[in-house]
């Protein structure tokens, strides 16, 4: 599947953001798994169709970043598997030392938004995109916040520490989910019949 990530009418002085050809030399560089690469490319479609209904209803979105954070969010996961290092930290500081500070700050809240006060003064991130499509997508699925929490608490929910980190997480992606789609002529339950494109 090809998408054209840095249109070229894109202001890249602006935001310098790696080409389509670069993010899957990134993928193959990190060892990216084909089952984490499918569900980044699942994630990718989602962020697309979001962000284009947004941008569509006024919001001020950077759309290639949003495209190029969705297909790069994971890009630590696999270099991460099996140990205690943060994957999306991992993955964000990657890409900043490649030059990449916007995308690198939209990788690093693709699984939770950041809490301090972020200098923009937009009611909508680019991160925020990212992240909620995340959260819909379960390995190359589309389903709800529901079904998807539910397989988070299954896997990952250890210790009842774990379990209320994630519970945390699935009310703040719920507010989330509210605020993305209340300018929106369509709903959540909408995304489910987005068509694979691969």
């Amino acid at each position: 599947m090809k998408i054209n990530l840095v249109p070229r009418d894109a202001d890249i002085t602006t935001i310098s953001l790696p080409t389509y050809s670069d993010c899957l030399t990134l993928m193959a560089a990190h060892g990216m798994l084909p089952h984490i690469r499918e569900h980044s490319y699942r994630v990718m479609q989602i962020a697309d169709f979001l962000g284009q209904a947004l941008a569509a209803a006024g919001f001020e979105l950077h759309l290639p970043l949003i495209n190029t954070g969705a297909l790069l969010h994971d890009l630590g996961k696999t270099p991460c598997l099996g140990t205690a290092q943060n994957h999306a930290q991992w993955g964000a500081e990657v890409l900043s030392s490649l030059g990449y500070p916007e995308l690198a700050q939209v990788v690093r809240e693709h699984v939770r938004l950041a809490e301090e006060l972020v200098k923009d003064p937009r009611p909508l991130r680019e991160a925020e995109v990212v992240n909620y499509a995340d959260k819909r997508v379960l390995h190359s699925r589309i389903v709800s916040l529901a079904d998807r929490f539910a397989d988070l608490k299954e896997r990952y929910g250890r210790t009842p520490e774990a379990l209320v980190r994630i519970a945390a997480m699935e009310v703040s992606s719920q507010a989330l989910e509210e605020k993305l789609f209340a300018a929106l002529p369509c709903g959540p339950e909408d995304l489910i019949d987005i068509p694979s494109k691969v």
